[in-house]
């Protein structure tokens, strides 16, 4: 009896990964393919994929789409994105992960929050109006990606993207009650106006950021954790920043604790402060950072080496040169990829921003996060390395 149990067991297995299927769209439902998406989603099943054919002269498919399943979409031609004119709402629940590659589309939403586990979303190479995910018990990962106006998550990991603003959870939403496994990442994206954090549930990691008008804005904290803003690079000259031109604004309510450490970052002020914490409630460590301007900072119980100097911003290219080379934190883990000191600025450290925005890369497939260990002891026996990129 034990024996037929089993063999029933991994019968059932082996139906469920063979069940997926690929179903394909294409204009005017040519060679026996559905003619829109829609249709698509409704004779799909969990797990499957969509392959959507662009539209000739990069026509768009136009229809509103509602993804209440785990499905992937995906372009059927290599290097070309397929055009949606509408919305997608993807409904949550419990397990579904939807993942979108090489689509240019109005906008995305996660239509609520997601009750009794989480619902995730990935979306790769595409191009949105906005993004709208910024629900209870939702995980968020977005890469190689151009978002034209808010981009909104409550969880996940951003890397290589193009944003206008990101703002990372809201003030007024929910807390998580089916708790992610990690912590939030956002790593080398260009923020036109700034990156924002209200999410109490999770520590943060900005790392390798070029906000190229605007600030980091810290409203709340996981209480009790340890908060990393390393190797950004926030110029408030032009757009201004906080309340006072500031690159990095820090304001958390009474009850709401933890520490913020600011490590080897160009904060270039648009008026006297360069980071201000508008209270004690955090403990906020500054080192290593460098500023065009006076380095003015308010409400910083630990700071030191954080310099004025002569600095060439090319604000479209990326680029910073100057006083930030080899002037950032003399730490191993702060070492660059030639195994020098930090060169302060998005360039600088492991995630240095030249691994999410190499040159030339074309058609490429892309390595968009690889973490490994930055020093090895003697008698370590295992290492842990995380890595994911996408195809293009």
């Amino acid at each position: 009896m034990k024996k037929q149990l089993l063999f029933i067991a991994i019968a059932g297995l082996f139906a469920n990964l063979t069940s997926a299927a690929d179903l394909y769209v294409r204009e005017n439902g040519a060679n026996g393919a559905y003619s829109t998406i829609t249709a698509a989603i409704t004779a799909s099943v969990n797990g499957d994929r969509i392959i959507i054919k662009p539209k000739t002269g990069g026509a768009a498919y136009v229809e509103n789409l509602t993804i209440n399943k785990s499905l992937t979409f995906v372009s059927e031609t290599n290097f070309t994105k397929y055009t949606l004119q509408g919305s997608i709402a993807v409904t949550p629940l419990a397990g579904r992960i939807v993942t979108i590659h090489n689509l240019i589309a109005g906008n995305v939403t996660v239509s609520a929050a997601t009750t009794g586990g989480r619902t995730t979303l990935n979306i790769f190479n595409s191009n949105m109006g906005y993004i709208d995910a910024a629900r209870a018990n939702t995980t968020t990962n977005l890469s190689g990606c151009t978002v034209e106006n808010e981009t909104g998550i409550s969880h996940g990991r951003c890397t290589g993207n193009r944003f206008s603003s990101l703002f990372i959870a809201n003030g007024d939403d929910p807390a998580d009650t089916s708790l992610a496994a990690d912590d939030i990442e956002i790593i080398a994206n260009v923020a036109t106006y700034g990156i924002s954090n209200s999410q109490k549930n999770y520590t943060f990691k900005f790392l390798n950021n070029y906000l190229t008008q605007g600030s980091f804005s810290i409203w709340a904290v996981k209480n009790g954790s340890t908060n990393e803003i390393t190797n950004n690079v926030a110029d408030t000259r032009t757009n201004g920043g906080g309340q006072y031109g500031e690159g990095i604004t820090i304001n958390l309510t009474q009850g709401n604790t933890g520490n913020i450490s600011i490590y080897n970052n160009i904060l270039t002020s648009g008026n006297d402060y360069v980071i201000y914490n508008y209270n004690t409630y955090a403990t906020v460590s500054a080192y290593n950072n460098l500023s065009a301007v006076p380095f003015l900072l308010f409400n910083v119980a630990n700071q030191g080496s954080n310099i004025q100097g002569s600095l060439v911003i090319n604000p479209t290219a990326y680029t910073i040169t100057g006083a930030n080379i080899n002037a950032g934190a003399t730490a191993t883990e702060y070492t660059d990829l030639d195994l020098t000191r930090n060169d302060i600025g998005n360039f600088g450290g492991s995630n240095s921003w030249s691994n999410y925005w190499p040159a030339n890369v074309g058609n490429k497939p892309q390595i968009n996060y690889l973490s490994t260990p930055r020093t090895i002891n003697v008698g370590t026996s295992t290492l842990n390395v995380t890595g994911s990129g996408y195809s293009k």
